[in-house]
């Protein structure tokens, strides 16, 4: 990863936000900045005129971790907590106008970094800056994403072998995550989702201690991180035999994804794409039971910018890596989603979950 050349053009946003410094505390933002993977860590970034310095604080716990990750910045080993080293080492700087991500920041670690810098020190509110950066990414980090992708989609079959009647959607779970691990993953992007039957009418039907049906629809939502990224996909399959309710929502949804996948290329505002899925779902009279937006960011961490959902006006832009996951949710009947992650590219975009979007009956 080219951690410098990240640096260089926060550095470029930070003049122009009128910062002589700003202090980094959101540990994903720290991670895309020096590649710091601990749990403690803050980054001190001072500008002037034509360079910078970027200086990064933890605790004794990751001194080694520190000195073996961090790139592009001096290491700085505190005694006391990564924030406090941070804040005095902005004072101990004499920083006029320091920048603080105001997003991120909670209110007592504000006032406790205002007690630290009193004096000539004002303190600016950013939003984003860093977020905004991460919104494109470079050749490295589509590379690990689509690894990730791989990682993720080759344990649905997994997935497919464990779900039986009477199997608990934790046990489907559990199998999905453990072949995960032994697969190379970190870590789930997310607490694994399995909902069967009527909780496949839940979104985020996190997997319970309830047992598969022996009809009806399964939502299986999961993602792996990987060398720190993230991936996402969704997949719905279907215990005995369909009604045809069950295949008209299922082929609505499958058409509305595709929908707003073909809507997909630079330039088009992200409320765009999710418009796409909707007028398919709002003619074949669904539209009432897409209760969420279209899509999101994936990267560093699983929900980034962009939205894709109603209004919004953002436009694509090649580098951004986006989910499109429509779905339909009908109390007390059940569920469809399907989610693949999709690459903007110059000329349009490419689909980089591989599975399937065919109806698999168990």
């Amino acid at each position: 990863m080219n951690y410098l050349a990240r640096q260089k053009k926060l550095a470029a946003a930070l003049r122009q936000g009128g910062c002589d410094a700003l202090l980094v505390t959101h540990l994903p933002n720290v991670l895309y900045l020096c590649g710091f993977t601990g749990s403690a860590g803050v980054l001190l970034l001072h500008v002037s005129e034509r360079s910078h310095k970027l200086t990064f604080y933890t605790d004794g716990r990751y001194t080694q971790q520190a000195h073996e990750e961090v790139q592009s910045a001096r290491v700085v080993v505190g005694k006391r907590a990564a924030f406090i080293e941070g804040c005095e080492g902005a004072q101990k700087a004499r920083v006029k106008t320091l920048g603080f991500e105001a997003d991120q920041l909670s209110y007592s670690a504000y006032k406790q970094l205002g007690q630290i810098v009193r004096g000539k020190t004002k303190l600016k509110p950013t939003s984003s800056l860093v977020e905004q950066l991460r919104l494109i990414k470079d050749a490295d980090e589509i590379s690990q994403i689509r690894a990730s992708v791989l990682l993720a989609a080759s344990l649905f079959q997994t997935a497919l072998s464990v779900i039986k009647p009477g199997v608990a959607e934790t046990q489907v779970a559990g199998e999905l995550e453990l072949q995960a691990r032994r697969a190379g993953a970190e870590k789930m992007s997310f607490d694994t989702i399995v909902a069967a039957g009527p909780r496949s009418a839940l979104p985020h039907g996190r997997a319970s201690a309830q047992a598969i049906p022996n009809q009806g629809f399964i939502i299986l939502d999961y993602g792996v991180i990987l060398a720190s990224y993230c991936s996402d996909m969704t997949r719905t399959v279907h215990a005995g035999a369909v009604s045809r309710t069950h295949r008209r929502m299922y082929e609505a949804v499958r058409e509305a994804q595709l929908a707003s996948i073909g809507a997909v290329k630079p330039g088009v505002a992200t409320g765009e794409v999710d418009r796409a899925g909707r007028e398919v779902l709002k003619k074949a009279g669904f539209e009432a039971f897409f209760t969420h937006s279209t899509g999101h960011g994936v990267g560093i961490e699983v929900h980034e910018s962009p939205r894709l959902a109603r209004g919004q006006t953002q436009k694509l832009a090649p580098g951004m890596v986006v989910t499109i996951e429509p779905g339909i949710y009908i109390p007390d009947e059940g569920g469809v989603r399907i989610e693949d992650m999709v690459l903007v590219t110059e000329t349009g975009h490419e689909v980089l979950t591989p599975t399937t979007k065919d109806l698999i009956t168990l």
